[in-house]
């Protein structure tokens, strides 16, 4: 064999045009078109002969070609931010995996844009003015952030992952789990333990999300005539201040059990017993929230709040489906309820 046939045999195969499908399969362009975007306009028999041929050529539509034709891309975006030093929390990541999943099987996928704090809705604008996106997930809804409201102002079709905690007046769709029923379930199921001095550890009071998990804890304990006076602390969302949280709570206060507004905090409150050689699950039960996987594998076992992401996620892909087809949306607020991983350390 020479040289030149050795090459040539290297070289790419062209793929295979929606004009070669038409050609073999005995039919004009529009016809195939039709197979791939309007089946229904077709005959059966001639639907199933141009699949047929489809298949046994290895046809793959143009994407870029659609989307010039019908004005659309196909691609959802998202403005994502690394998860924060110090933190044992991966929720975001994993309800990142969980769109990407309900994305693809409706036929978007999603385009990942870094943020910048200083300009918090540069990203989006910018994909607005290319058109590069047909519509966005925001989750960045905690107070003061202008996103939502940036983007009702464009009429940017876009669906946010957490209530609108500072507007009233907001109009725009969301999607959100309730905080409050996790920390319910977290605390309960303590009591039914048989502790009564259970431990709160949260975030500061200017998080309407911490504080929406800490009313869960104050209403079960309450409800069940406990007294919490004493028994809460808000702090930073990194493990050292959990640790020292749950020193303070401990020489002070005496509890027999924590429950806390995330795993990062939980974290730091094993880290804490371990040092004084108190046992998770025996001389003290910890519940966090997120259900990570820092929860799963620690050697204990963390009980934790498990948010039910792959169900957000799929309710936010219908509900912006819903928006980009004109179809009326249902409700403007969806809350789903979380679950509860139990494990050795409660």
């Amino acid at each position: 064999m020479g040289r030149s046939e050795r090459l040539g045999s290297q070289l790419p195969v062209t793929p295979p045009t929606l004009a070669d499908v038409a050609e073999r399969a005995g039919v004009s362009r529009q016809t195939v078109s039709n197979a791939v975007n309007n089946p229904d306009l077709l005959r059966p028999d001639t639907l199933e002969r141009v699949r047929q041929t489809i298949a046994e050529l290895g046809y793959s539509p143009n994407r870029a070609a659609r989307n010039l034709r019908t004005r659309t891309s196909s691609l959802i975006g998202l403005r994502f931010a690394p998860a924060q030093e110090g933190t044992a929390n991966a929720a975001m990541d994993r309800f990142v995996h969980s769109l990407v999943e309900a994305s693809e099987e409706v036929g978007y996928h999603v385009l990942l844009f870094p943020g910048d704090d200083e300009d918090p809705v540069g990203g989006y604008d910018n994909l607005l003015r290319s058109t590069a996106v047909d519509a966005f997930v925001v989750t960045d809804t905690y107070l003061g952030n202008p996103q939502a409201a940036w983007l009702s102002q464009q009429r940017a079709p876009f669906v946010a992952f957490g209530r609108p905690w500072d507007d009233d007046e907001a109009r725009h769709v969301w999607v959100d789990v309730d905080g409050a029923a996790g920390t319910r379930l977290a605390t309960q199921h303590l009591i039914d333990r048989g502790h009564t001095r259970i431990a709160w550890i949260g975030w500061r009071k200017d998080s309407p999300i911490g504080e929406d998990r800490r009313s869960g804890w104050l209403q079960t304990m309450h409800a069940n005539g406990l007294a919490t006076t004493g028994l809460a602390s808000r702090v930073e969302d990194v493990v050292h201040s959990g640790a020292e949280a749950a020193a303070v709570l401990l020489d002070e206060s005496e509890p027999t059990a924590f429950v806390c507004a995330s795993d990062t905090l939980a974290m730091g409150v094993l880290h804490t017993l371990w040092i004084r050689q108190l046992a998770p699950g025996k001389d003290i039960a910890v519940v966090g929230f997120d259900d990570s996987q820092v929860a799963q594998v620690y050697p204990v076992g963390l009980t934790s709040v498990r948010q039910p992401l792959e169900d957000v996620a799929v309710e936010i892909i219908k509900t912006l489906r819903a928006l980009l087809s004109h179809q009326p949306v249902e409700t403007r607020g969806v809350l789903l309820t979380p679950t509860l991983a139990i494990r050795e350390s409660s």
